[in-house]
Order: C-alpha cells, then sequence, then structure tokens
C-alpha cells in the first residue's frame, strides 16, 4: 500500500501561487506515476498533472504553462507549483498514485485551494 499526504494548499488572490507538495510513505521509484486531480463543487474531478517514473509529464490543457509538476526522489515527494492562479482553478486538489508492480491507484485525503480577491 501507499499513503499519500498532501499539504501545501490555502487562499491566494488571483495571479498568486502556491505550491502543494505530497508526501509518498514509500520509494517513489516502486510508483509508476503520481500525479494531481482537482474536483470542484459539482464537477467530476479532473486531471490536473502526472509524472511518470522516468520523468515524462502531462498536463490539463487549463493548467499548461501555469503549473508545474516535480518530484523530489530523495523524500518520495511529488510538488506542484501553480503560478497565475485563477478562480477556476479553485477545488479541492487529490494526490494520485499507480503503484508499479500493482497497478493499483491509491488517493490523498485532498487539500482546499480558493483562489478568490
Amino acid at each position: 500500500q501507499v499513503q499519500l499526504v498532501e499539504s501545501g494548499g490555502g487562499l491566494v488572490q488571483p495571479g498568486g501561487s502556491l505550491r502543494l507538495s505530497c508526501a509518498a510513505s514509500k520509494s517513489i521509484f516502486s510508483i509508476r506515476a503520481m500525479g494531481w486531480y482537482r474536483q470542484a463543487p459539482g464537477t467530476e474531478r479532473e486531471l490536473v498533472a502526472t509524472i511518470a517514473r522516468g520523468g515524462s509529464t502531462n498536463y490539463a490543457g487549463s493548467v499548461k504553462g501555469r503549473f508545474t509538476i516535480s518530484r523530489d526522489n530523495a523524500k518520495n515527494t511529488a510538488y506542484l507549483q501553480m503560478n497565475s492562479l485563477k478562480p477556476d482553478d479553485t477545488a479541492v486538489y487529490y494526490c494520485y498514485a499507480r503503484e508499479l508492480d500493482t497497478s493499483a491507484d491509491y488517493w490523498g485525503l485532498g487539500t482546499q485551494v480558493t483562489v478568490s480577491s
């Protein structure tokens, strides 16, 4: 199993920045991919960004150029740097990981991001 703990959410004004962190309970090398999804009230959970074990990244069109996903292998942690935030980015952000050996999916509890003036 993989436990995921998110941190870094909060309230920010439009145009501001936040960095989310997701700490995994086991080596990041045993994880096929990690990423971030988000869910706003009344909507379905949607992909924000993912980073594969080999380092390749994938972004939703709505965040490309504003958000950057990265990871620190030594800390078993993935990050989501969010710049130029917009009110439409307001959502609960969930960390996601797919285990390498089993392909099982794991989710964090989520962290709230609110973009408002």
